[in-house]
């Protein structure tokens, strides 16, 4: 739940918003064509399909690039969790 101030004349009011911010920023299908047409004027009927492939790989390579770092944090965590449980077992005296 995400608070918001607001002063008018003198007086300030305290809004709840129970809807995420980010969700008030997506746009909705009437926003979409309109992005769509206004792509489409600008880059051409032919080169539409390429940009949309070269935006594809882009987002493939990002995905692929968030996996293998949260498998290398990951595999951080692991090593000094399993480092600390070994500094950790008592010592015999001999």
């Amino acid at each position: 739940m995400v608070e918001m101030f607001a002063n008018a004349g003198g007086v300030s009011y305290l809004f709840h918003m129970t809807t995420p911010l980010f969700a008030m920023a997506m746009p909705g299908w009437p926003e979409m064509v309109f992005i769509f047409i206004i792509c489409l004027l600008l880059f051409g009927a032919k080169k539409l399909p390429a940009l949309a492939r070269g935006i594809g790989q882009s987002i493939g390579e990002f995905k692929k690039a968030r996996e293998e770092f949260e498998h290398g944090v990951s595999n951080s965590a692991s090593s000094v969790e399993s480092k600390e449980a070994v500094d950790k077992k008592p010592q015999n005296p001999a």
